[in-house]
């Protein structure tokens, strides 16, 4: 199983090293730009999560070829060299509903991440810099077990593995190139259908307005049907509503676990423990004697 994101990572060096460069040259007094530690922190985050990642993926297959042979009743892997000669209508036909199925499937998987705790102790890796920059995109959870039912019905419709495992990588090296103040808003069209710097800045800020707003992957329209899109206004504060002041890795990767699990002992009650779990960060059993949000 090819991983495309792994050819991609020579292009991520390169353009952090001219957002850097770019960054010491054409200094901007309203964009944060980079602070060493900090993108030191992103990258060994990125790279752990590659390395705890490459086992994962084959567990990742199985369920997923599971589901497809099993399953599926339709078999969609129409890339051979017989169809594509006969009927490349076909392949295109398939490509975009891969890419629609994929991208809606990632809208879901944001959305739910950001709006169950439990999820969130694996996603908010991702939030945890105050700074927004392309190494930003590389500081990524070592947690990745929580992705695998989100993109299931995939096979279940019928998708093959390597196919949804491909979608995946592109739509994740598209959003590499999402976290930088260094493209402003883009033409209105493409503002209006593809999800952009200007877009994903609102997703990274802690300000009320931009919480929970903008999880949109590759397109944006989802976060317009579905209610939940923001467009940027005023400033965006990158980092978390209370922020974790820590460049240790491991604090970083499991730091929210832990506090979930702090919250869980400490109530008296099984239903509010499975609470904590289920509920938005944030959310606080009402017998609690403090005030905490992720």
């Amino acid at each position: 199983m090819v991983n495309a994101i792994i050819y991609a990572i020579p292009a991520f060096v390169l353009f952090v090293l001219v957002e850097a460069a770019s960054f010491r040259f054409a200094p901007d007094d309203d964009e944060r730009g980079y602070e060493l530690k900090d993108a030191a922190t992103s990258l060994t985050m990125g790279a752990g999560s590659q390395v705890v990642g490459f086992p994962w993926k084959f567990v990742s297959i199985a369920v997923y070829a599971a589901a497809y042979v099993y399953l599926a009743p339709f078999n969609l892997d129409v890339f051979t060299n017989e169809t594509i000669a006969a009927n490349p209508w076909l392949i295109a036909t398939v490509f975009i509903g891969l890419f629609i199925a994929d991208d809606l499937a990632y809208y879901w998987f944001h959305r739910g991440h950001h709006r169950m705790r439990v999820l969130w102790a694996s996603h908010v890796v991702h939030h945890s810099s105050q700074y927004y920059n392309f190494t930003t995109a590389l500081r990524q959870s070592w947690t990745p077990m929580t992705t695998l039912p989100f993109w299931l019905p995939l096979a279940l419709i019928g998708f093959p593995p390597w196919m949804i495992f491909l979608q995946q990588s592109i739509s994740l090296i598209y959003q590499f190139f999402l976290h930088t103040e260094r493209v402003d808003r883009l033409p209105r069209p493409i503002e209006w259908v593809m999800n952009t710097p200007s877009h994903h800045r609102v997703h990274h800020g802690s300000n009320d307005r931009y919480l929970d707003r903008n999880y949109g992957g590759i397109l944006i329209i989802w976060d317009r049907l579905f209610g939940t899109f923001e467009p940027e206004g005023e400033r965006v504060r990158y980092g978390l509503t209370r922020n974790i002041d820590t460049y240790n890795p491991v604090r970083v990767a499991f730091g929210e676990y832990a506090a979930l699990w702090r919250d869980m002992r400490g109530t008296g009650r099984l239903r509010d423990a499975l609470r904590y779990l289920v509920n938005p960060p944030g959310w606080e059993a009402p017998d609690s004697s403090h005030s905490r949000r992720s």
